[in-house]
């Protein structure tokens, strides 16, 4: 049960609930809106100030060589570092300091922080400034109390979350920073609530298929191939035969919400012909794009999630010898699930329903983040995303944290720290 050391810290923690409101209102007044990759040096610093003050050592790590950093848009990862006595066991927290544009509809500034009736508004208040800001505060609690620990403490605030992760988590991973020589656990604090654990998610087959038709005299159709009716056939097909055949497949992680347990493909954008009647010629489309969002279960093999799709126009062609397709690879994470038997996630686990009186609920998210680079790139397997605010409301109108899901959060982590690197 809670002993009075941890129950000292749980105070401290209520203690620093102005504070760490605060903080997250001035986290959430950097608009470090991703695309472009705004803000993103201004969130470190102010992370990294913060660190500094608890005694850690800074790092900026900037993904120099990635193709996404440019002078005007750099791509500044923090990482921090507070040795124990031991090197080992290590905890670190990771959080992502970009967030989506903001959109329409909002009743608020997005960009302001405002607090009323027991929440925090704002653009990155739930995914997933609220988390990193809750695990920086459960760090200065332990702080505060006075207590050393006997394992070490790594922190990292890293960009491009929204996009995939490749110039933040993903580099840190590749230039070893995220390591088994030197990291235990690793706690992602995404939005998924006070009692909740989420232990990984499925996986992303993001392709683009192109279609190859012959211009002709939009008056003359029949002397051309039009790319936009290759594409029609090819939607058609997915549609009647491809969805059908995938709908029934269903994963035993426990994703949330429950839909999300099915393999699901969705069509993101079409791009062909001419764009208004003041732009372009009469002309039959000799080239249509589409771009694909696959989403598939553990249970799949990402060859036979491919496979499916090349066989897929490899049909049509045969059907049509005017019928002319290529499909290219856009993005692929891989399935990933922490064992739920792990010291992280039963340590964790046991946390919250101590603190909280709750069950604790085992969730896998619908969406990926950054545990596939910790998991896949990384080689870590102890990971698990854990923090405050509410998953739907993620790149919503109106976004919010409660104040309470902050504190509870808080506490929670504080603790698991405690319990998994020991104090002197």
């Amino acid at each position: 049960m809670i002993t009075s050391v941890e129950q000292d810290i749980v105070e401290k923690i209520d203690d620093l609930q102005e504070d760490m409101v605060k903080f997250l209102q001035e986290l959430v007044r950097i608009p470090s809106v991703n695309p472009p990759g705004e803000g993103y040096h201004q969130c470190a610093e102010l992370l990294g100030d913060k660190l500094k003050l608890l005694g850690f050592d800074t790092q900026y790590v900037i993904a120099e060589n990635h193709p996404d950093h440019s002078k005007k848009y750099p791509r500044v990862n923090l990482v921090g570092r507070l040795n124990g006595d031991l090197p080992m066991p290590t905890l670190h927290f990771n959080g992502h300091t970009d967030v989506v544009p903001a959109g329409a509809n909002w009743t608020v500034d997005p960009f302001q922080g405002i607090v009323k009736d027991g929440k925090i508004y704002g653009r990155g208040t739930s995914d997933m400034k609220g988390g990193l800001v809750a695990a920086l505060f459960a760090v200065a609690a332990i702080r505060e109390a006075g207590i050393e620990l006997r394992g070490s403490l790594e922190y990292s605030a890293t960009v491009d979350e929204e996009t995939g992760g490749f110039a933040g988590m993903d580099y840190l991973a590749r230039k070893g920073w995220i390591s088994p020589e030197r990291t235990s656990y690793v706690i992602i604090p995404e939005p998924f609530g006070p009692n909740r654990i989420c232990l990984g998610h499925r996986g992303v087959y993001w392709f683009q298929i192109d279609t190859f038709g012959r211009t002709a005299h939009g008056s003359m159709p029949f002397l051309g191939v039009n790319a936009i009716s290759l594409m029609g056939r090819i939607l058609r097909e997915i549609e009647s035969k491809l969805m059908p055949a995938i709908s029934n497949r269903i994963t035993n992680m426990p994703v949330e919400p429950p839909e999300a347990r099915y393999a699901t493909i969705n069509v993101n954008g079409i791009v062909g012909g001419q764009k208004s009647r003041s732009v372009g010629s009469p002309c039959v489309v000799d080239h249509c794009s589409a771009i694909f969002d696959r989403r598939y279960l553990k249970e799949e093999s990402f060859s036979d999630v491919k496979k499916e799709i090349e066989d897929l126009l490899s049909t049509l062609a045969q059907e049509d010898s005017n019928f002319s397709s290529e499909v290219s690879d856009l993005m692929v994470v891989h399935p990933v699930e922490t064992d739920p038997n792990t010291k992280l996630v039963q340590t964790t686990a046991q946390t919250i329903e101590e603190l909280i009186g709750n069950s604790t609920q085992f969730v896998a998210s619908p969406g990926t983040y950054d545990h596939k680079h910790v998991y896949n790139t990384g080689r870590v397997k102890q990971c698990i995303a854990y923090g405050p605010g509410l998953l739907h409301l993620a790149h919503q109108p109106d976004e919010y944290c409660s104040i309470d899901d902050l504190v509870q959060s808080c506490k929670v982590m504080a603790l698991t720290m405690v319990r998994l690197l020991e104090f002197k």
